[in-house]
């Protein structure tokens, strides 16, 4: 088995915390993104300011080896039922600047 190290594993970390509901956890129910909760929600500017506030209040909750810099949630160019959500932070170690970007589907399929 190979574990990732540095950005790599700050990288992982907060698309576990943005695909992991809250309550999935047993031990720790607080935990995660819970971004499920936006499906079947319209995709509007402001579900997807909601998913932008969600985003920002759960890395700042449970990754501290980031500094968020900002968060935008854009409709996806390809699929009127999604959104893309890119997070741009600082790492606190060595500060270097990264971004992540992920799709957030506004449908149950």
């Amino acid at each position: 088995m190979v574990w990732s190290h540095g950005s790599q594993n700050i990288r992982e970390a907060i698309q576990v915390i943005l695909m992991t509901e809250q309550e999935e956890r047993l031990r720790l129910p607080e935990f995660g993104g819970n971004l499920k909760r936006f499906l079947f929600e319209p995709n509007t500017v402001t579900t997807r300011h909601l998913i932008e506030d969600r985003i920002t209040k759960a890395l700042a909750a449970w990754e501290p080896r980031i500094q968020v810099q900002s968060v935008a949630v854009d409709p996806d160019p390809v699929d009127s039922q999604a959104a893309v959500a890119t997070v741009a932070y600082k790492l606190v170690a060595t500060r270097a600047q990264e971004e992540l970007s992920m799709r957030v589907s506004l449908t149950g399929r």
